[in-house]
Protein backbone atom coordinates (compact mmCIF):
# COMPACT_ATOMS: atom_id res chain seq x y z
CA UNK A 1 0.00 0.00 0.00
CA UNK A 2 1.17 3.53 -0.86
CA UNK A 3 0.62 6.33 1.73
CA UNK A 4 0.43 9.74 0.49
CA UNK A 5 0.16 13.38 2.38
CA UNK A 6 -0.67 16.26 0.87
CA UNK A 7 -0.10 19.11 3.23
CA UNK A 8 -0.51 22.72 2.45
CA UNK A 9 -3.26 25.79 3.50
CA UNK A 10 -6.25 26.81 1.71
CA UNK A 11 -6.52 27.72 -1.52
CA UNK A 12 -3.28 25.80 -2.60
CA UNK A 13 -4.69 23.12 -4.06
CA UNK A 14 -4.26 19.97 -2.10
CA UNK A 15 -7.53 18.26 -2.46
CA UNK A 16 -6.96 18.79 -6.44
CA UNK A 17 -3.64 17.11 -6.13
CA UNK A 18 -5.30 14.52 -4.26
CA UNK A 19 -7.95 14.08 -6.77
CA UNK A 20 -5.07 13.70 -9.49
CA UNK A 21 -3.27 11.22 -7.65
CA UNK A 22 -6.25 9.32 -7.13
CA UNK A 23 -7.63 9.43 -10.61
CA UNK A 24 -3.64 8.46 -11.49
CA UNK A 25 -4.43 4.92 -9.48
CA UNK A 26 -7.68 4.76 -10.19
CA UNK A 27 -6.87 4.41 -14.14
CA UNK A 28 -4.35 1.65 -12.94
CA UNK A 29 -7.42 -0.52 -11.49
CA UNK A 30 -6.25 -0.21 -7.82
CA UNK A 31 -8.31 0.56 -5.36
CA UNK A 32 -8.03 4.33 -3.77
CA UNK A 33 -9.50 5.66 -0.42
CA UNK A 34 -8.79 10.10 -0.15
CA UNK A 35 -10.00 12.22 2.93
CA UNK A 36 -9.24 15.70 4.11
CA UNK A 37 -8.63 17.31 7.20
CA UNK A 38 -9.59 20.82 6.98
CA UNK A 39 -9.48 23.66 9.67
CA UNK A 40 -10.10 27.40 9.15
CA UNK A 41 -9.31 26.32 5.11
CA UNK A 42 -10.83 29.40 3.13
CA UNK A 43 -8.98 31.92 5.29
CA UNK A 44 -5.53 30.09 5.12
CA UNK A 45 -5.98 27.93 7.04
CA UNK A 46 -4.38 23.85 7.13
CA UNK A 47 -5.73 21.36 4.59
CA UNK A 48 -4.11 17.69 4.85
CA UNK A 49 -5.23 15.52 2.04
CA UNK A 50 -4.93 12.17 2.89
CA UNK A 51 -4.34 9.37 -0.22
CA UNK A 52 -4.20 5.79 0.02
CA UNK A 53 -3.49 3.49 -2.68
CA UNK A 54 -3.94 -0.31 -3.27
CA UNK A 55 -0.85 -0.17 -5.41
CA UNK A 56 0.02 -4.38 -5.09
CA UNK A 57 -3.78 -5.00 -5.67
CA UNK A 58 -4.79 -4.58 -1.81
CA UNK A 59 -7.93 -3.56 -0.35
CA UNK A 60 -8.00 0.17 0.79
CA UNK A 61 -10.23 0.01 3.97
CA UNK A 62 -9.32 3.58 5.76
CA UNK A 63 -9.18 6.55 4.24
CA UNK A 64 -6.60 8.45 7.15
CA UNK A 65 -2.40 7.70 6.63
CA UNK A 66 -1.57 6.73 10.27
CA UNK A 67 0.45 8.60 11.89
CA UNK A 68 4.54 7.70 11.10
CA UNK A 69 2.91 5.50 7.58
CA UNK A 70 3.25 8.30 5.05
CA UNK A 71 5.78 7.25 2.33
CA UNK A 72 5.54 10.21 0.95
CA UNK A 73 5.07 13.78 2.45
CA UNK A 74 4.35 16.33 -0.47
CA UNK A 75 4.02 20.32 1.50
CA UNK A 76 2.97 22.82 -0.53
CA UNK A 77 4.32 24.95 2.46
CA UNK A 78 7.34 24.29 4.20
CA UNK A 79 5.52 24.84 7.69
CA UNK A 80 2.47 22.76 6.80
CA UNK A 81 5.19 20.21 5.82
CA UNK A 82 6.28 20.57 9.57
CA UNK A 83 2.90 19.86 10.88
CA UNK A 84 2.62 16.62 8.85
CA UNK A 85 6.04 15.58 10.27
CA UNK A 86 4.65 12.88 12.51
CA UNK A 87 3.01 11.10 9.68
CA UNK A 88 5.82 10.17 7.75
CA UNK A 89 7.45 6.58 7.81
CA UNK A 90 10.73 5.80 9.04
CA UNK A 91 11.95 5.69 5.59
CA UNK A 92 9.31 8.01 4.12
CA UNK A 93 9.92 10.82 2.03
CA UNK A 94 9.02 14.57 2.36
CA UNK A 95 9.62 17.13 -0.70
CA UNK A 96 8.42 20.87 0.10
CA UNK A 97 7.66 23.75 -1.66
CA UNK A 98 10.28 26.94 -0.47
CA UNK A 99 7.99 29.42 -0.24
CA UNK A 100 6.27 29.94 2.93
CA UNK A 101 2.72 31.35 3.79
CA UNK A 102 2.27 32.33 6.96
CA UNK A 103 -0.22 30.88 8.94
CA UNK A 104 -3.16 32.66 10.56
CA UNK A 105 -2.02 31.61 13.90
CA UNK A 106 1.78 33.04 13.22
CA UNK A 107 -0.48 36.19 11.67
CA UNK A 108 -2.37 36.25 14.85
CA UNK A 109 0.58 36.15 17.36
CA UNK A 110 3.13 38.31 15.45
CA UNK A 111 5.32 35.45 15.79
CA UNK A 112 8.08 35.78 13.44
CA UNK A 113 7.74 33.38 10.33
CA UNK A 114 11.02 31.86 8.90
CA UNK A 115 10.63 29.50 6.05
CA UNK A 116 14.55 28.70 5.55
CA UNK A 117 14.80 27.54 9.20
CA UNK A 118 11.91 25.29 8.35
CA UNK A 119 13.53 24.20 5.56
CA UNK A 120 16.52 23.58 7.55
CA UNK A 121 15.02 21.64 10.04
CA UNK A 122 12.83 19.31 7.86
CA UNK A 123 16.21 18.52 6.21
CA UNK A 124 17.33 17.48 9.83
CA UNK A 125 14.73 15.34 10.43
CA UNK A 126 13.18 13.71 7.70
CA UNK A 127 14.38 10.39 6.57
CA UNK A 128 14.55 11.40 3.10
CA UNK A 129 14.22 15.53 2.32
CA UNK A 130 13.91 17.34 -1.00
CA UNK A 131 13.64 21.34 -1.20
CA UNK A 132 11.56 22.50 -4.32
CA UNK A 133 12.03 25.43 -6.10
CA UNK A 134 8.50 25.99 -6.75
CA UNK A 135 9.08 29.44 -7.49
CA UNK A 136 10.36 28.39 -10.77
CA UNK A 137 7.93 25.98 -11.86
CA UNK A 138 4.45 28.36 -11.06
CA UNK A 139 6.67 30.93 -13.57
CA UNK A 140 7.59 29.02 -15.81
CA UNK A 141 3.55 27.75 -15.87
CA UNK A 142 2.76 31.30 -15.72
CA UNK A 143 0.72 30.76 -12.37
CA UNK A 144 0.97 30.32 -8.61
CA UNK A 145 -1.97 28.22 -8.98
CA UNK A 146 -0.03 25.31 -10.51
CA UNK A 147 1.58 24.56 -7.53
CA UNK A 148 -0.22 21.70 -6.54
CA UNK A 149 0.52 19.89 -9.57
CA UNK A 150 4.43 20.91 -9.52
CA UNK A 151 4.37 19.81 -6.72
CA UNK A 152 3.17 16.00 -7.50
CA UNK A 153 6.00 15.38 -10.31
CA UNK A 154 8.59 17.10 -8.02
CA UNK A 155 7.31 14.42 -5.85
CA UNK A 156 7.74 11.75 -8.05
CA UNK A 157 10.90 13.26 -9.37
CA UNK A 158 12.49 13.12 -5.99
CA UNK A 159 11.07 9.71 -5.10
CA UNK A 160 13.55 8.33 -8.17
CA UNK A 161 16.34 10.14 -6.69
CA UNK A 162 16.24 9.41 -3.70
CA UNK A 163 15.15 5.80 -4.19
CA UNK A 164 12.01 5.94 -2.39
CA UNK A 165 8.39 4.09 -3.28
CA UNK A 166 6.46 6.96 -5.17
CA UNK A 167 8.02 6.48 -8.43
CA UNK A 168 7.09 2.77 -8.44
CA UNK A 169 3.75 3.01 -8.39
CA UNK A 170 2.95 6.27 -10.53
CA UNK A 171 4.63 8.05 -12.93
CA UNK A 172 4.55 11.80 -14.66
CA UNK A 173 2.68 10.63 -17.49
CA UNK A 174 0.55 8.96 -15.11
CA UNK A 175 -0.30 12.50 -14.15
CA UNK A 176 -0.29 13.91 -17.29
CA UNK A 177 -3.37 11.56 -18.11
CA UNK A 178 -5.15 11.89 -14.93
CA UNK A 179 -4.98 15.65 -15.63
CA UNK A 180 -7.30 15.73 -18.00
CA UNK A 181 -10.26 13.77 -16.03
CA UNK A 182 -9.44 16.67 -13.23
CA UNK A 183 -8.61 19.82 -14.42
CA UNK A 184 -10.86 22.15 -16.20
CA UNK A 185 -10.22 22.37 -20.03
CA UNK A 186 -9.41 26.38 -19.79
CA UNK A 187 -6.71 25.33 -17.03
CA UNK A 188 -5.35 22.28 -18.52
CA UNK A 189 -2.35 23.60 -20.74
CA UNK A 190 -1.30 25.64 -17.58
CA UNK A 191 -1.32 22.31 -15.38
CA UNK A 192 0.95 19.90 -17.79
CA UNK A 193 3.41 23.31 -18.51
CA UNK A 194 3.85 22.73 -14.45
CA UNK A 195 4.12 19.21 -14.46
CA UNK A 196 6.74 19.07 -17.40
CA UNK A 197 8.30 22.32 -15.44
CA UNK A 198 8.94 20.18 -12.38
CA UNK A 199 10.73 17.19 -13.86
Amino acid sequence: MLNVLIAGVGGQGSVLAAKILAQAATEKGWQVRTAETIGMAQRGGSVASHVRIGNAGEEVHAPLVPHGQADCIIALEPGEGLRALPYLAPDGLLVSAQTGIASVTADLSGAPYDPAAVLEFLAQEAPHFVAVDDAAICEAAGSRKSLNVGMLAAAIRASEVQGCTLHEALSVDDLDVALAACVKPQFLDMNQAALHAAI
